[in-house]
């Protein structure tokens, strides 16, 4: 049951990590910037499907695939906790 339930966490804050990020882009960046900056990002996002099932695999074969599950939760809590500074708390540079 832990498993299912991290692995549930993990595409949830998938989908809102990349949707938050993915309507930030236009808005911190101006129109001429912002093309290109999605184009980098979509790259890099492109990488995370290989990354994730590689990391999946190891810990698969090391018998313990819950602690890719937990590396997993604790960058995405990180990325939220750095959106929030950055971007959606109240004195944050650039409101989004």
């Amino acid at each position: 049951m832990p498993f299912l339930l991290l692995f549930l966490l993990l595409f949830v804050t998938t989908g809102i990590g990349n949707g938050s990020t993915f309507r930030m882009i236009p808005i911190i960046f101006d129109a001429k910037l912002a093309g290109p900056v999605l184009g980098w990002t979509s790259a890099i996002a492109a990488y995370g499907a290989f990354i994730i099932p590689k990391v999946f695999g190891t810990q698969i074969q090391n018998g313990h695939p819950e602690y890719a599950l937990h590396g997993f939760a604790v960058y995405y809590v990180t990325c939220l906790i750095v959106n929030w500074w950055f971007y959606a708390r109240k004195n944050a540079e650039i409101k989004c």
